[in-house]
């Protein structure tokens, strides 16, 4: 099939329209920022801690090597500039929306998911003595559960351990970046290029020294970041499907989108007056077949009648002799 005409499908001729087209799905993708933006103000659960676990949660509290402001940077900011950049050089609308959406939505649906098992786990991170006692001095109650003297909102972080917010944001984004580049640069056409893997892998590569920049960090356990990579991971997978064929696909380089325009193009729809003639001569072909039907009907009535009439004559002939 032939390709649509490059500049023929831009943001000016025909962003607005596709961006109609989903337009529930831009309103859900707000209603998700708001949740995650809800989750965060949310308290977790206090669980439990002991004085018998606290030899696994005295690791030193450091700063982060990667701070959470950075995060949206590379794992968003980066494959938008990468989408854009495949937009400049073939001018394809279809594929720069159906790549910021999917994007958006690989994150913010990791992000809820994060969010939601944060809160609801309450894991304490492996720095949680400090944040808890950053004197040094630990108390606790009858019970043997800690009595917290720290700031309120940094013991607050200390209950969010696990999953890994950084890993998953991270394989969320980069990993939704690496499948869209394997589609691109085609790393599956069967040809051998594995050269063309260094590409799909680096950012993968990425997301995975963030997760061990959590660890070294001693912001998260090991759990937390192999967790945080599969859901992320997870999740950028079936974003970029919804718009996507499969990046070992013959078609794997364009999005479904692309594809049904050029069908489109390909067998296009008759125009509507052709589509009215075509009822009008199907209107008539109907009526004379209506007519014909009538006549002989009619033609069976009359035949009916006079062989009626006939007999009738004969049986009073018969009765009169």
């Amino acid at each position: 099939m032939r390709e649509v005409q490059l500049g023929s499908h831009t943001l000016r001729s025909h962003g607005v329209a596709v961006a109609r087209i989903h337009m529930h799905d831009w309103f859900i993708f707000l209603l998700l920022v708001l949740i995650v933006a809800i989750l965060n103000l949310t308290h977790p659960f206090y669980r439990y801690v002991g004085k018998d676990m606290m030899n696994d949660l005295k690791y030193p509290f450091k700063d982060n090597t990667v701070p959470i402001w950075a995060v949206p940077l590379y794992a968003m900011l980066l494959p938008i500039a990468v989408f854009l950049f495949v937009y400049w050089r073939r001018r394809d609308v279809y594929d720069l929306h159906h790549a910021i959406l999917g994007l958006f939505y690989s994150v913010l649906i990791t992000a809820v998911i994060t969010d939601s098992i944060k809160n609801a786990v309450g894991r304490p991170r492996p720095n949680f003595f400090w944040r808890c006692f950053p004197d040094g001095k630990d108390v606790y109650d009858k019970l043997g559960n800690v009595i917290c003297h720290g700031d309120a909102d940094v013991i607050k972080e200390g209950h969010k351990s696990f999953p890994s917010g950084h890993t998953s944001w991270s394989f969320a984004g980069l990993g939704f970046l690496s499948l869209y580049l394997s589609g691109k640069i085609k790393v599956f056409d069967q040809r051998g290029h594995i050269a063309k893997l260094c590409i799909v892998f680096l950012p993968l590569l990425f997301a995975a020294l963030v997760g061990v920049s959590r660890v070294d960090d001693y912001w998260h356990h090991w759990q937390d970041v192999f967790a945080g990579g599969l859901i992320g991971l997870v999740i950028s997978t079936f974003c970029y499907l919804q718009f996507f064929p499969p990046p070992y696909h013959s078609e794997g380089w364009g999005p479904y989108a692309y594809f049904r325009v050029l069908e489109t193009l390909a067998n296009p729809p008759p125009p509507p007056n052709a589509i009215i003639v075509a009822q009008n001569e199907h209107n008539v072909g109907r009526q004379a077949e209506n007519e014909v039907d009538d006549r002989s009907n009619d033609r069976f009535i009359g035949l009916s009648i006079d062989s009626n009439s006939r007999s009738t004559t004969q049986e009073t002939e018969t009765e009169r002799k």
